[in-house]
């Protein structure tokens, strides 16, 4: 069906590059921010605050694609 996205692919290509999942489910602002986010945590990694902020916000991005993917293909086959 065209617009179908897959949630697998979302969440691989988040899983590899924070935003990545969310330009794909063309959310292109929020994939554009969670990169500019993930690339201020490798700065803070410096600072050791990284350590903490940027697993957090890697599986946000993650499980955020996925459930997004999900909710394009439910409205799709609904409508």
């Amino acid at each position: 069906m065209p617009g179908e996205k897959s949630a697998g692919l979302a969440a691989v290509l988040s899983f590899f590059v924070t935003g990545l999942g969310q330009i794909y489910n063309g959310q292109i602002f929020k994939g554009i921010l969670l990169i500019l986010i993930q690339m201020i945590n490798g700065l803070l990694l410096y600072v050791l605050i990284g350590f903490i902020t940027l697993p957090i916000v890697w599986l946000y991005g993650v499980i955020n694609a996925y459930r997004h993917a999900e909710r394009v293909n439910r409205r799709l086959y609904r409508g």
